[in-house]
């Protein structure tokens, strides 16, 4: 595991119109959470999201849409926005997520600029329909595979707390290790009280261990990031991720839900005397 800190941020430039049935999501329709919801971000936003980024230290930078997967129009505008960015802030390292995909849209991607993929599988296979009901599992995991084939570099990984036991943990793991991504973000459950799921109740020391064990079991991967949320989950305790195994985090804010202020971060990471990455080691 490299030494050093690699930072990422999001830009959520598609927000809250997904008509997937995900519990764990606050942009689904369906459960109707009071977020902020708009078909496209202009490209001029997104831009001035990445310069801001990009001078915090970030190197990785992610384009998010909340589709189950790309359209014709989204992948078009995905396309656009990379272009832009990647004209503007040539040292970013352009990361897209926008649901299943297929290897000639993945390529199309490539082609944009976008150097990695980021499609979680967000829980085992056996728990997985107890969360959503409107796309398998199995799509998920074929698009991880779609994102070797197109040469992109693969990020996957999932979310602790939705209900699931240490079993399903270490199955998801394990499906993480059969696909080999170079990245690995581990989130933990931020509940928002329209969705039907119950509050995390992972503990820190809990959360901790986990970490632990995806390191152990993922020993391969270049990162373990620790992305949604980490401030939720460990409060005044979040310099104990490193020693857990992280190197790897998101700074700013999430998809729907505020991150921690830049600065503190930053401030975070120099008491520790950790570094920050300034190239990707793939």
């Amino acid at each position: 595991m490299s030494k050093k800190i690699f930072l990422c941020a999001i830009s959520n430039i598609n927000s809250g119109t997904c008509n997937e049935d995900c519990k764990f999501c606050s942009q689904s329709v369906k459960y109707k959470a009071d977020i902020q919801r708009y078909i496209q971000k202009p490209i001029d936003n997104i831009v001035a999201e990445a310069k801001e980024a990009h001078a915090s230290g970030a190197l990785g930078f992610c384009l998010v849409t909340a589709h189950k997967g790309l359209d014709e129009k989204t992948l078009k505008f995905v396309c656009q926005a990379a272009r832009e960015v990647s004209r503007e802030i040539p040292a970013l390292r352009l990361i897209a997520c926008n649901g299943t995909a297929s290897l000639e849209q993945l390529l199309e991607l490539k082609e944009a600029g976008i150097k990695a993929y980021n499609h979680n599988l967000e829980t085992s296979r056996e728990f997985y329909p107890q969360i959503c009901t409107t796309h398998p599992w199995d799509e998920r995991y074929e698009t991880c595979k779609n994102v070797h084939k197109a040469g992109l570099v693969l990020i996957s990984g999932g979310i602790f707390g939705l209900g699931e036991t240490q079993d399903d943990r270490i199955s998801m793991l394990n499906s993480l290790k059969e696909l080999n991504p170079t990245s690995v973000p581990i989130n933990f459950y931020h509940h928002n009280p329209a969705l039907p799921l119950k509050p995390n109740t992972l503990t820190a020391d809990e959360a901790l261990e986990l970490i632990r064990l995806t390191r152990e079991v993922l020993c391969d991967a270049n990162r373990i990031m620790v992305a949604g949320g980490r401030e939720m989950m460990f409060g005044d305790r979040q310099a104990e991720i490193f020693e857990a195994g992280a190197n790897s985090i998101v700074i700013g804010n999430y998809l729907t839900t505020p991150g921690r202020e830049k600065n503190r971060d930053l401030q975070m990471l120099k008491s520790l005397n950790l570094d920050i990455a300034t190239s990707p080691e793939v």
